[in-house]
């Protein structure tokens, strides 16, 4: 079972917006200094929806290589149909991935039956662990809970990453769950700023973006929840969410949400001397010198620069 700090790794770009390898590389060192129990690569926060597929492949075969089974390695196949998401997913288990993530179909408007069949012919195909990626701001629907512990009961899911922000539904499927013996079904939250709550309920662990800034807070309030110290734990939270007030670095009236956020976490990172550029993949807009002072700024209150 999947379990602890899972960040999903930002992928570095150069200004001619090719794969930085070597920051990159770096990034992984700092996740892995950091004391995380594994990484995801290639999900939102890697900006795996603006890279092309040649980029794609670059980021799977250098991750793997580098981390060499250190940790575990989920790489995500996300793309808009089945047979798509099956071509990465087989590119990443050649490679040797520790686990797949799939989210919905998404573009097209698909029924609950053909979420279904979608994760279950990805599963029979793939062979290796797969995991739902529950992300309805993006796939614009929710994953039935019903038929998640049904495929998980089947052996069809090995987890779930759950991005809905939903902590009610968190918590009922999380009972669910354990209502239905299911202990080798990983359920992790992707909501950064909820983590004690979520892994008080029962949740396994986090896929938090904000761990590539700061992934030795998310392993320290991993520590603590793990140790029952609860105020240990909400203390550390309040601190990463005082943190995460570096994606509002820019105005909604200038770019979108997910330009800041991205803008906001690669140039916290470059701050902080983990990777060469700041450069997110278009159309996303950079950020600008005034945006840039307040995210240096907002490191500095959180003691990271």
């Amino acid at each position: 079972m999947l379990t602890g700090v899972v960040p999903p790794v930002c992928t570095p770009l150069t200004p001619d917006l090719d794969v930085d390898v070597d920051s990159l590389l770096r990034l992984v060192d700092f996740q892995l200094a950091g004391g995380v129990d594994g990484l995801f690569i290639l999900g939102s926060s890697s900006e795996v929806a603006f890279l092309p597929d040649g980029h794609r492949a670059v980021v799977i075969d250098a991750v793997l290589r580098h981390v060499a089974g250190q940790v575990p390695v989920l790489i995500g196949a996300i793309d808009m149909t089945t047979l798509r998401v099956l071509d990465h997913a087989r590119r990443a288990v050649r490679a040797g991935c520790a686990g797949i993530v799939a989210t919905a179909p998404f573009y097209t408007r698909t029924h609950p039956a053909e979420v279904e069949l979608h994760l279950r012919r990805v599963a029979e195909q793939c062979e290796a662990p797969l995991y739902a990626y529950d992300l309805p701001v993006s796939v614009h629907t929710n994953l039935d809970h019903e038929m998640l512990l049904r495929l998980a009961a089947e052996g069809v899911l090995a987890g779930l990453k759950d991005s809905t922000g939903d902590d009610a539904a968190l918590r009922d499927l999380l009972v669910a769950r354990r209502d239905a013996g299911l202990t080798a079904f990983s359920v992790l939250t992707g909501s950064e700023l909820t983590v004690d709550s979520a892994l008080r309920m029962g949740a396994d662990g986090v896929v938090p973006g904000l761990g590539n800034v700061d992934p030795h807070g998310y392993a320290a309030l991993y520590r603590h929840a793990r140790a029952g110290d609860w105020d240990q734990a909400a203390r550390e939270q309040e601190r990463l969410l005082r943190l995460m007030r570096i994606v509002r670095a820019a105005a909604p009236s200038r770019m979108g949400r997910g330009s800041s956020a991205l803008g906001a976490f690669k140039t916290a990172l470059r701050l902080r001397g983990v990777i060469r550029h700041a450069v997110t993949a278009p159309p996303q807009i950079p950020l600008d010198d005034a945006e840039t002072d307040y995210v240096r700024r907002t490191l500095v209150a959180a003691g990271l620069l």
